[in-house]
């Protein structure tokens, strides 16, 4: 790999920057129960011949199907297992469920047009505007006849002697496709944890992921929340309201930013309209994906009256900024514990009970190490009357009992468990699905040890296929809009390669997902990151799933510059043919 390595220079940047029915999950092919087959007296479907086949109709989906259609002439379909196009957006509407980019960073950039007729209402869009936004899209550029809904991916084979892959849905249409684009998102398989017990809980449980479209009504009910992390940071304090009274079970304390929602005012929205390719500009070739650059100075360069004031500020401010106040709150353990322990105290300010502050700011690692949400009154949530704390470090669950949840300590009595236990990230969703490559060899086998990809948009042995923000990838670590512009334009323009010179089966090497593992292995011990073995980047939150760090933490910025170079040294690191 010298050629390729001495080639492909890697710039570390510093900043790394829902209940239907129990048991199910029917996005992407993530079904726990078993999979309908056609009766002998179904009639058979005939196979449709297509340029290219996308799954999953969120951001990344409608925007590759705009692309493949209108850009390069490609007949295309979209297979989309809910009943409306969104992705994350039309599964994930539990209460708060609010969105931590900007909504002027949160958007597609790709239509100028789009972004002078769309107005955001508030700083950080909630679920409703952006399932709004992503609907106006679809009605816009006419994507509708080209989204299959109600369709959920079955199985995708690979046929070697066609160079096409055979896709088969859940309820038997078949599609032969010569491309296949996952784009199933990186949070969309969700994670209910297997606690013994949940089947005898005489009360109603649900996944914030898989939260039902009429609601819940929490009035008068005594309501158990496991987790909190940034779904549950944001559901809390809006159950909280409605609840008789909620008990939350804090397995892993959390720091979270104050996110100072407001509407916005009519100058910021032109103003975002007449710096939109300045903005875009930001947010492309920064560490993060937002707009907002990361300010050029050390935490320990600066007194601690002078640092503590600009923490300050910042946590006025609100919202991830905070992260960008300092150059080295990534790199450097000295730098890090600054902003550790100014939000500890605030912690500790906000919260009256010194024993559930103490609970709420006894964090076991770097601030931003792990995901850091942005909230809107989460920890003085904690203040009411009906809200209780346990700590499950000091008293674990046992089980789950017909009337609630028994941990080592006592049971709680309860009428609706809430589980925000996030997702099976990154690669819950393509594994959920029978994805066959070369030599019938299936994804999950190829996977089986943790997730290998080159730039994570291809693995080897699985020809023309392409993932977008797949494992490899900034993804996670960044805002995901222009990581996913970024994505969908280098599949685009390779596929556009492939047809000006007449080529049919594109397909990277062992050699380059294993130079490139290495690269995205370096990026994070650069970083703390690496430093958090329990964190859902190492897939830490599913039992039995490898510990690799998946995301690349190298920066979009960097990652764009990789990316570009690779297609400039004719594709670098691919096998086209």
């Amino acid at each position: 790999m010298s050629g390729l390595s001495h080639r492909l220079q890697i710039a570390l940047y510093t900043d790394g920057s829902s209940a239907r029915t129990p048991g199910s999950d029917l996005r992407y092919g993530c079904q726990m129960n078993p999979t309908p087959h056609l009766s002998k007296n179904e009639p058979a479907h005939s196979v449709q011949t297509i340029d290219a086949l996308i799954v999953g109709a969120g951001f990344s989906g409608m925007y590759q199907l705009l692309c493949l259609r209108d850009k390069l002439g490609m007949t295309a379909k979209v297979l989309e297992a809910g009943s409306g196009v969104g992705g994350t957006w039309f599964w994930n509407r539990y209460p708060g469920a609010r969105c931590d980019s900007e909504s002027h960073s949160y958007m597609y950039y790709f239509s100028k047009e789009l972004v002078h007729e769309w107005d955001w209402s508030e700083r950080y869009p909630q679920q409703p505007e952006i399932l709004r936004y992503l609907n106006y899209v679809a009605d816009k550029f006419s994507l509708r006849p080209d989204i299959e809904l109600n369709t959920r991916m079955d199985s995708a084979h690979f046929d070697a002697s066609t160079n096409r892959w055979l896709v088969t849905t859940a309820g038997g249409q078949q599609y032969s496709a010569h491309f296949l684009i996952t784009a199933v998102g990186c949070l969309s398989s969700a994670n209910v944890p297997k606690i013994e017990g949940l089947s005898e809980f005489k009360g109603d449980w649900y996944h914030t992921a898989e939260w039902p479209h009429e609601g819940v009504d929490f009035t008068g009910k005594r309501v158990g929340i496991i987790g909190t992390g940034s779904t549950g940071i944001q559901a809390i304090p809006i159950i909280a309201e409605q609840a008789a009274h909620l008990t939350v079970f804090q397995r892993t304390a959390n720091y979270s930013l104050p996110a100072r929602h407001h509407p916005l005012s009519a100058e910021f929205k032109q103003y975002a309209k007449e710096h939109a390719d300045e903005i875009y500009e930001t947010m492309t070739t920064n560490t993060n994906g937002h707009a907002f650059k990361i300010t050029d100075r050390s935490a320990l360069e600066l007194p601690e009256q002078a640092r503590n004031a600009i923490y300050e500020a910042a946590w006025q401010k609100g919202g991830f900024q905070f992260r960008a106040e300092f150059r080295d709150l990534l790199i450097d353990s000295a730098a890090n514990k600054t902003a550790a322990d100014f939000i500890c105290n605030k912690i500790r300010g906000i919260v009256h009970d010194p024993k559930t502050a103490d609970v709420l700011a006894d964090i076991d690692h770097p601030f931003a190490a792990k995901r850091p949400p942005v909230d809107s009154n989460y920890f003085e949530t904690y203040n009411r009357d009906n809200v209780t704390l346990v700590d499950l470090r000091e008293s674990p669950i046992e089980r789950i009992t017909a009337q609630g949840i028994q941990t080592t300590d006592r049971e709680y009595g309860l009428d609706v468990i809430v589980f925000a236990t996030g997702f099976d990230a990154m690669t819950g969703a393509l594994l959920n699905m029978d994805i066959t490559g070369l030599d019938h060899q299936t994804l999950k086998e190829v996977w089986h040890a943790g997730p290998k990809t080159y730039l994570g948009l291809q693995v080897p042995g699985f020809p023309n296929m392409f993932t977008i923000t797949g494992p490899g990838s900034p993804s996670v670590l960044c805002n995901l809009p222009p990581a996913i512009e970024q994505h969908v334009n280098w599949i685009t323009d390779c596929l556009r390669h492939m047809q000006e010179n007449g080529l049919k089966r594109i397909q990277t090497t062992h050699e380059a997902s294993e130079y490139w593992q290495g690269q995205v292995t370096d990026a994070a011990n650069a970083t703390l990151l690496a430093e958090v073995k329990h964190s859902w980047y190492l897939g830490a939150n599913v039992p039995g799933k490898p510990r690799v760090f998946m995301p690349y933490a190298g920066g979009l910025g960097a990652y764009t510059v990789i990316c570009d170079q690779v297609a400039k040294n004719n594709y670098q690191g691919f096998e086209i043919s």
